[in-house]
């Protein structure tokens, strides 16, 4: 009996078979896909729409080459599944279909198109399997009509719709591969929802917060301001409406803290926001901030999300092995989730699955941007542009938390009409003010690294930051006397948290402490040196360095120095017109961390910079060229916040990080590992991965995932061996 005889005579359409044999109906998958994605959706009002999707997206499987191929997926080649349910309905929903394995595609041109061109319209001319059975194993839930009318806000623009279709996809996909981990794993993966209440946690942060808010005796100036900080926003976070705010603290002033108040009653006052999203700059300082919430809510309810590896499952993947490691990606359906800027607006603007089916968990959330000035410059426009998205039309409210704030608010109001930026945090008093200048900056101009060495050596305890790894490498090498550290990216998360517990203890203890670090180290890093230098990037960044220097306010302004410096031997072009505002604001005014320098300081960036320049690759425009119908694909390739691809190798640490690895090689890895490998994780350029490839330093465990092959390449001290002095920071003007 052949194998088209054999699926008639049982009747049953499969959709997947597990490692042991267990079946699950195509009928099944889509009724449990439609349901999840039904529910997503209607975050933001489209929940007929949601179910439809998931109840059309695998209609192609009905195909008797689909059901011969997952029966002996050696014997029989590719189908393509993902076309059928895009055939079956409008454009809109059919582009969120036909790309629900392969990604969101360039919709193409419907006069031009041909089949195999890779475009939607031209998937739409391609031929594929007869899968009309679907509609007679169907029958009963098709009498319903799931078509709904549009929200108002799709078709405002080419963006808007866009984003609303991006939002569509992430509901699908997340349900898609959830239903899909469920069977796999016979239920287990029910427990990706085992977090505490958002009730559970204030009570926590509460505990946290109660020796800052009733302290047993009287306490000095500095921790009554922050106490004073954070009662206002705790109190904001319960009267203020959801929206988009500003929180303007002073560094030193615990804003991590207090912006997690506000974030933490803001969610208690509305009671349809779901989580809490804190937004991160640097790539390099995110186990810090994920750290600290894990120490007051619990591991178990934060997650820490690098931009690490992205996996994606190909519709022809049949084998369970060869799907287990994909459905683990990243959902973000935690009530606390830590991020990179990176990860974060490079999932906004992406078409693949992997990045895109956590979308969905940004509505209804209170999302927190550390650092805001740090938005990347390049693609400032398009990024405001999405948080207005967020904010206007999925529920969100926005917060952009800094001691710099770029002066953001005409932007905004180009895509929010009548939009008020307000601030959380009152005006500091004058006299709350002078409690937090505790540091006084010069500039030193010009210096050779030979100087730089000598003023370095003078000092038992000091700070310098540097804007390449290759020079924070070659200075830790001249650096004298015991207590010394070397911080860049080339040393894996899990080893830079203990060397910063070493910087902290020694410090504590007085004893000897000199550092050379990257900026890693400028935000979410609690240190308090005597002296920082800081080599010129932008004033921002100065500032950031600056908070280093007496940060418990417990030596003389006079006497805590922070140094602005350039190296005589480098130069950096990217750099030029940060660094040029930056001398012209260090020429102008004398108090440069004021809020009027800082004011001139990204106006002035900005003038340099130009306004055509702050959406470099024309991304906005886009979405409303005639020729090409919503270019998801395209705009996913130019939206890259670093410009050079990376890669993330995973560092074979001890025993344990080993066995993970192992897990991962033999296919039976969950998300719990790969949140555990975040930590032994270290991201490269695309070129400089393939030079240690090549040099057989690297090893593919599985399909886009390596380890390194020995750890002799790994040195204690300074991280990861290699030429560094082709390396790219992850950091952004």
């Amino acid at each position: 009996m052949g194998e088209k005889e054999k699926m008639t005579e049982t009747g049953r359409f499969i959709a997947h078979i597990d490692s042991e044999g267990n079946e699950q109906s195509v009928k099944e998958h889509l009724m449990g896909t439609a349901k999840k994605a039904g529910e997503f959706a209607a975050g933001f009002g489209c929940e007929e729409m949601g179910y439809h999707c998931g109840l059309m997206h695998d209609i192609g499987k009905y195909s008797d080459a689909f059901q011969r191929r997952i029966r002996n997926p050696e014997k029989y080649g590719k189908i393509d599944h993902s076309t059928a349910g895009a055939k079956e309905t409008n454009p809109l929903e059919g582009m969120v279909i036909a790309g629900h394995h392969s990604g969101l595609m360039d919709g193409g041109n419907g006069m031009s198109a041909f089949a195999g061109d890779g475009t939607y319209f031209g998937r739409m001319k391609a031929d594929i399997p007869d899968y009309s059975c679907w509609k007679e194993d169907l029958a009963e839930l098709l009498k319903n009509d799931y078509r709904m009318k549009l929200p108002d806000y799709v078709g405002n623009s080419g963006f808007s719709s866009a984003f609303f279709m991006r939002m569509l996809y992430s509901c699908l996909v997340d349900a898609d591969y959830l239903d899909t981990e469920g069977f796999m794993d016979r239920g287990k993966a029910e427990s990706r929802s085992g977090y505490d209440t958002f009730e559970t946690l204030i009570e926590k942060f509460d505990e946290y917060t109660d020796a800052w808010l009733h302290p047993p005796g009287s306490v000095k100036p500095l921790y009554q301001c922050r106490t004073k900080i954070l009662r206002e926003c705790m109190e904001k976070g319960k009267r203020l409406p959801k929206g988009l705010y500003t929180l303007t603290v002073p560094t030193g002033g615990g804003k991590t803290t207090a912006s997690m108040g506000f974030a933490l009653r803001h969610v208690e006052a509305h009671k349809s926001m779901k989580r809490i999203i804190y937004v991160i700059p640097y790539t390099s300082i995110i186990d810090q901030t994920a750290e600290t919430f894990s120490s007051i809510f619990g591991r178990n309810n934060v997650v820490e999300h690098h931009s690490g590896v992205q996996l994606d499952l190909d519709e022809n993947d049949c084998e369970p092995w060869q799907i287990r490691n994909v459905l683990a990606t990243e959902n973000w359906d935690a009530p606390v989730i830590v991020t990179t800027a990176v990860q974060f607006f490079e999932s906004l603007f992406a078409n693949k699955s992997s990045k895109c089916r956590k979308l969905h968990n940004l509505c209804n959330s209170v999302i927190v941007f550390d650092e805001a000035q740090t938005l990347p410059v390049p693609y400032l426009k398009p990024c405001i542009a999405a948080i207005a998205q967020l904010v206007s039309n999925y529920g969100a409210t926005a917060v952009l938390c800094t001691a710099t704030q770029p002066a953001l608010e005409s932007y905004f109001k180009e895509y929010i009409p009548g939009l008020e930026l307000k601030e959380i945090c009152g005006s500091c008093t004058e006299e709350e003010a002078l409690v937090f200048e505790r540091v006084t900056i010069r500039n030193l101009g010009i210096i050779t690294k030979t100087q730089l060495e000598e003023r370095l050596n003078r000092y038992d305890q000091v700070l310098c930051v540097v804007n390449r790894k290759a020079t924070a490498q070659e200075l830790y090498h001249r650096l004298e006397g015991e207590g010394s550290y070397c911080l860049t990216t080339l040393i894996y998360p899990a080893d830079r948290k203990k060397k910063i517990a070493e910087i902290k203890q020694r410090l504590k203890d007085g004893k000897s402490c000199k550092v050379i670090s990257t900026s890693l180290i400028e935000a979410g890093v609690d240190l308090d040196f005597p002296a920082v230098y800081r080599e010129e990037e932008g004033l921002d960044s100065l500032i950031q360095a600056a908070g280093r220097c007496n940060r418990e306010g417990k030596r003389p302004k006079g006497s805590s120095e922070v140094f602005s410096f350039s190296l005589e031997e480098e130069s950096n072009p990217r750099m030029e017109l940060s660094r040029g505002a930056l001398r012209e604001t260090l020429r102008k005014y004398e108090k440069v961390n004021g809020s009027e320098a800082i004011a001139f300081y990204f106006r002035y960036y900005r003038e340099l910079l130009g306004q055509e320049n702050l959406d470099e690759k024309g991304i906005l425009k886009i979405w409303d060229q005639k020729e090409n119908f919503f270019p998801f694909a395209t705009v996913a390739r130019l939206f890259k916040l670093i410009e050079n691809d990376t890669r993330t190798i995973y560092i074979p640490a001890d025993d344990t990080v080993k066995e993970y690895l192992q897990r991962v090689e033999s296919g039976h890895a969950d998300r719990a590992i790969y949140r555990k490998l975040q930590q032994y994780g270290i991201s490269l350029p695309e070129y400089q991965f393939q030079k240690m490839m090549d040099q057989g330093l690297v090893r593919e465990i599985a399909k886009g995932i390596y380890e390194l092959d020995d750890m002799r390449n790994y040195d204690s001290k300074t991280g990861l061996q290699m030429d560094v002095e082709t390396g790219i920071g992850i950091f952004f003007d």
